[in-house]
């Protein structure tokens, strides 16, 4: 089967081994993760996910404040193993931080009632389709990314140093950067466990 959309979701794999060599200049870097996102769906049309775009000296702080944040609670003995993942995170071109805008959750809560104990978990899955349109946006561009989940224990330092808006809960963290590693191969559950089909003949 020849898929366009497919091809990319093959295409998207977690690397770890980032470097800062990107194919594309920063500016087209930026201009593709808000296209992706002003292209993803969400309920109601709330678009209530929100970014914050690092590059450079900006990335590496963000994650020198993620680094002290964990020196502060992971056992002594665990540490030098927990600065490496940072190290290995601040290696690449920067950083995309994922949020979800709770005053849009509130609105639309008030906006329609009937709905409003569901917008939290709508708010969640936009995040989350946001999430793979960068990742698949940056792939395609033969970009290297993971993602991260480091809140809440974060969340105020970075909204500090960010200046990023009270109402913005943070979801998740992308680091970018150029592939400087191959991909493992990736395996996948049996069908059988996965899908039920019904009536298709």
């Amino acid at each position: 089967m020849t898929n366009a959309v497919l091809a990319m979701l093959k295409k998207r794999r977690t690397q770890y081994a980032l470097g800062k060599a990107l194919p594309i200049s920063n500016a087209a870097v930026e201009a593709l993760i808000k296209e992706a996102m002003r292209l993803t769906p969400s309920s109601f049309n709330s678009q209530s996910s929100r970014a914050v775009i690092l590059f450079g000296a900006e990335s590496d702080r963000f994650w020198g404040i993620v680094t002290e944040t964990l020196r502060a609670i992971v056992p002594a003995d665990a540490f030098p193993a927990t600065e490496g993942r940072m190290k290995a995170f601040a290696s690449g071109a920067g950083t995309v931080l994922f949020y979800e805008d709770q005053a849009t959750v509130k609105g639309m809560q008030d906006q329609f009632p009937a709905f409003a104990d569901n917008f939290p978990v709508y708010s969640e899955h936009s995040g989350g389709m946001a999430q793979l349109a960068v990742w698949l946006a940056l792939a395609e561009a033969d970009i290297g990314a993971s993602l991260q989940h480091y809140a809440p224990l974060i969340d105020d330092a970075v909204a500090r140093a960010f200046n990023v808006p009270a109402s913005w809960k943070l979801r998740a963290q992308m680091p970018f950067g150029s592939n400087e590693a191959g991909f493992a191969e990736k395996t996948f559950l049996d069908d059988a466990q996965r899908f039920i089909t019904l009536g298709a003949n």
